[in-house]
C-alpha cells in the first residue's frame, strides 16, 4: 500500500516532493517542543491549491490519516504524523492579494508571519498577531493553533484578524468559512475553524484583516526586585483603563540566560523580573499613558522604569523577550513549556505555587508569559536523557498546569493542545463537553483521518475511527 501511494503522491506533486526514507523524514520527528517524536510514514509537499486538493482526494481515496504541518514551530507536538502521511504547506508562500482600501489581504497558508507585515507596511498598514515566532512561523498554521503573541492583549489573537478561509476537508471538499467583506449569515464555521488544530482541513486560502500602524510607540522596561511586585504592577496598570499594546514579563532566570546569549537586550540582570510594555496609538495623550504606567510600576515597587528612545533601543528590547525561548538553549539541552491563562489577579498567587512546586522537585523554572492576559509559559530546561531529572520535570509541570486549572484557569491560550496537553483535559472538561467535541469534529472530519489522536483524549470519542497509515 506505502508503494503505491508513494507512486501516486509522485504523481501529484512530482517525485522530488515526496520524501519517503528515514533521513530524510527525521527532519519532521518533532515540532518546536523537542519532548515529543514521531516519523512519518511519508512526507509530501504540494505546491499549488490544486495540487493540496489532488494530494487530499488521494489519501482520502486511500483512507489514510495525514497531518498538516507549516513551519513546524508549534509547541504542543500538534504537528507530529506518527507513521501516518505528513501533509507539509511550506511551499505555498504567495501573498495573493493585498486590498489597502478594504484593509485586507488574501494569502496562501506558507507565508510567513513576518513577511507579511513587511509586505503592507507600505500601504501604513499591519497584520497585527505577532507570535514570538513571527520570523519562521506561517499563516496557516497560526490559523490552526489561533496563536497570540505578545500584543494580543490590545489587538487580539488570530481569530480577532482572519475573515475568511477556502478549506479543504478530508474527504477533498472545499468549503469557504466567513465572509471577506461582513458577517456571514450563516454558523459561524470560520470560528470552529480557526483553532482546530489541523483536524479539521486544511485552509488553503487566509483573507486576514489588517490594521493601520500606529502613529507613534512608546516601549518601556521596568524592573522589580520581586516577581510578586511585577505581577501586582500588571493588576495596577490594567486596573487604570489603560490598554497597552503590550505587557510583558520575564523573571530572573530568564533574564540571565537573554543576557548570556546573542539576544542580549540590557536588561538588569540582578532584577528578579522586568515587565516590558508597550502603548501605541495616535500621539495626543500617550505621553500622558506612559507617565500613568510609570506610576503604577514606581508605586508597586520598580527600582527604575527605562523609556526607549530610539528605534533601534525599541527593537532590542523587544529582541530579548521576542528570543528568550531560543536563548534557554544554552541552559540544557531539552526544554519543557507550557501555555497556562489564568486570571489577572491571581497571578501572584500562582506564581508564587510555581515556584514552591519548583524548588519542591528540585527544577529551574524561567517564567516568561504574556502578563497582560495571564497567559504564563513556565519553561523549565533539562537534560532528556537524565531519567531522573525527566520524571522530576514532569511531575512538577503536571502540578503546574493542575495548580493553574485549581486557580479559575485553563491549559492553553495559544500553543494548543495537540499531544502535550491531552492528559489535562479530562481535568479541565466534562466527559459531556469532551463527547460535544468529538461530534464536532465528525461534522468535518467524520473518519477522523485529519491530525488523528490529537486535541481530544481519544476514549472520550465513543466510536473512534482512525484513518489507516500508508
Amino acid at each position: 500500500m506505502r508503494d503505491a501511494l508513494l507512486a501516486t503522491l509522485s504523481a501529484i506533486v512530482g517525485p522530488r516532493w515526496v520524501k519517503s526514507r528515514a533521513p530524510e523524514l527525521v527532519a519532521y520527528d518533532a515540532d518546536g517542543l523537542p519532548g515529543y517524536r514521531a516519523l512519518p510514514n511519508l512526507a509530501v509537499f504540494p505546491g499549488t491549491q490544486g495540487e493540496v486538493a489532488a494530494v487530499v482526494r488521494a489519501l482520502a481515496s486511500a483512507n489514510v490519516s495525514f497531518v498538516p504541518r507549516g513551519a513546524g514551530t508549534g509547541l504542543s507536538g500538534g504537528a507530529l504524523a506518527n507513521d501516518v502521511v505528513l501533509l507539509g504547506l511550506n511551499r505555498l508562500t504567495q501573498i495573493l492579494r493585498v486590498d489597502p482600501v478594504n484593509r485586507i489581504a488574501v494569502v496562501e497558508p506558507g507565508v510567513v508571519n513576518a513577511k507579511l507585515s513587511r509586505a503592507v507596511a507600505p500601504y501604513g498598514l499591519q497584520y497585527a498577531p505577532d507570535p514570538s515566532s513571527q520570523s519562521v512561523c506561517t499563516i496557516g498554521g497560526n490559523v490552526a493553533e489561533n496563536a497570540g503573541g505578545p500584543h494580543c492583549l490590545k489587538y487580539g489573537v488570530t481569530l480577532n484578524h482572519v475573515v475568511e478561509c477556502l478549506v479543504i476537508l478530508p474527504d477533498g471538499r472545499f468549503i469557504r468559512a466567513g465572509s471577506a467583506f461582513g458577517e456571514s449569515d450563516e454558523y459561524d464555521l470560520l470560528g470552529l475553524f480557526v483553532g482546530s488544530e489541523g483536524c479539521f482541513g486544511v485552509a488553503t486560502e487566509i483573507t486576514v484583516r489588517l490594521v493601520p500602524l500606529p502613529d507613534r510607540v512608546h516601549t518601556m522596561l521596568a524592573d522589580f526586585p520581586s516577581v510578586n511586585a511585577a505581577a501586582r504592577a500588571v493588576s495596577r496598570i490594567v486596573a487604570t483603563g489603560i490598554v497597552p499594546a503590550a505587557l510583558e514579563m520575564m523573571d530572573n532566570a530568564t533574564i540571565r540566560a537573554v543576557e548570556a546569549s546573542i539576544y542580549a537586550a540590557g536588561y538588569p540582570t540582578d532584577a528578579a523580573a522586568v515587565l516590558l510594555c508597550e502603548v501605541d496609538g495616535i500621539a495626543d495623550g500617550l505621553d500622558e499613558d506612559v507617565a500613568i504606567i510609570r506610576e503604577c510600576c514606581m508605586a508597586s515597587g520598580a527600582r527604575n522604569v527605562l523609556v526607549a528612545t530610539t528605534e533601534a533601543d525599541r527593537v532590542r528590547l523587544w529582541q530579548g523577550r521576542k528570543k528568550a525561548f531560543g536563548a534557554m538553549g544554552r541552559i540544557a539541552p531539552s526544554l519543557v513549556v507550557q501555555d497556562a491563562v489564568v486570571p489577572r489577579t491571581r497571578l501572584p498567587d500562582v506564581l508564587e505555587t510555581i515556584h514552591e512546586i519548583a524548588t519542591r522537585h528540585n527544577v529551574q523554572v524561567c517564567n516568561v508569559f504574556h502578563a497582560g492576559d495571564g497567559n504564563l509559559h513556565p519553561n523549565i530546561p533539562y537534560d532528556a536523557n537524565d531519567a531522573d531529572a525527566s520524571a522530576r520535570v514532569h511531575a512538577a509541570m503536571s502540578e503546574i498546569m493542575l495548580a493553574c486549572i485549581a486557580a479559575g484557569g485553563t491549559i492553553t491560550g495559544e500553543h494548543g493542545v495537540g499531544l502535550d496537553k491531552l492528559p489535562y483535559m479530562e481535568s479541565l472538561f466534562s466527559a459531556e463537553s469532551l463527547s460535544a467535541m468529538c461530534t464536532i469534529r465528525d461534522v468535518f472530519d467524520p473518519d477522523r483521518r485529519a491530525n488523528p489522536g490529537k486535541v481530544v483524549p481519544v476514549h472520550s470519542c465513543k466510536e473512534w475511527r482512525g484513518g489507516n497509515r500508508a
